[in-house]
């Protein structure tokens, strides 16, 4: 897997990971230190491109919960209750990590893990900058 990151400038600054490869038990580890170091760095609002990921297994899912996770303690009004809540109400979007482009072989496991209920996805990396 391959991740190569750039900067865009929308409403807030937005940090923008490119990967390529598959999001398996190999190589999720390196997608989450990196995701890490960049909020270390004061990242705070994240899209992920998989756009060339042609597969993502159950440690890529776990992957994107830990990211989810992460941006999410830099809102501590935004409560366990209320996420839940609104994600069952349909009406909760991470505010911090937008995904792009998933491969159909993807975002059927995206769905499958209920990860579309609350990760907005965008066609484009354009799209998902112009949503913050």
């Amino acid at each position: 897997m391959d991740v190569r990151v750039s900067q865009e400038q929308g409403r807030v600054p937005v940090t923008v990971f490119y990967v390529q490869g598959d999001i398996n038990m190999e190589s999720y580890e390196q997608l989450e230190q990196q995701a890490r170091q960049a909020h270390a760095t004061g990242m705070r609002d994240l899209i992920i491109d998989i756009s060339e990921v042609p597969y993502m297994s159950s440690a890529g899912i776990r992957v994107l919960n830990s990211v989810f996770n992460l941006l999410r303690s830099d809102s501590p009004d935004e409560s366990d209750e209320a996420m839940r809540k609104g994600i069952s109400a349909g009406t909760f979007k991470s505010p911090h990590l937008k995904l792009v482009s998933p491969t159909k072989r993807v975002h059927e496991v995206l769905k499958m893990a209920g990860f579309d209920m609350f990760l907005e996805i965008h066609r484009s990396v354009k799209e998902a900058v112009a949503s913050f």
